[in-house]
């Protein structure tokens, strides 16, 4: 039976990133062990994909409250996709959007956050993630 101790261990091109299909991705991996460097190896890249599909009625409750601030009309198609710029949106139209989605649903939405919404889908997982955050 063989028995070795590290001395030590170094992981090189290492990037953290959080990136909308990648989260983490180590490249490559070195040893040494006593001053003897042994090859690198590279790594298989690992993705990981955060997934936070908004609830229907979620979507459609945004859609409602989309329709109602840009007064648009019944039959104007707004879904999930919409993009509030796509509908006529300003930045203020936004901004009164957000405001309306906070007093529906009983959350405070930072600034950061909202300006960083332009989806009616975006605006729905905004709000299920405040409201699960809330609970």
């Amino acid at each position: 039976m063989a028995s070795f101790t590290a001395s030590s261990l170094s992981f090189s091109a290492v990037t953290c990133s959080f990136k909308q299909d990648q989260v983490s991705n180590m490249r490559k991996a070195s040893l040494s062990f006593g001053g003897k460097t042994f090859p690198s190896y590279k790594l298989p890249t690992l993705r990981y994909q955060v997934a936070c599909a908004a609830k229907p009625e979620t979507i459609d409750k945004v859609c409602e409250i989309v329709r109602k601030q840009l007064a648009l009309p019944e039959d104007r198609d707004v879904n999930g996709e919409s993009k509030f710029s796509a509908l006529g949106a300003d930045s203020l139209d936004t901004v009164e959007i957000v405001m309306g989605l906070e007093e529906e649903f009983d959350i405070s939405v930072e600034e950061d956050s909202a300006q960083s919404i332009t989806t009616v889908k975006e605006a729905a997982e905004l709000i299920e993630k405040l409201m699960e955050k809330k609970c």
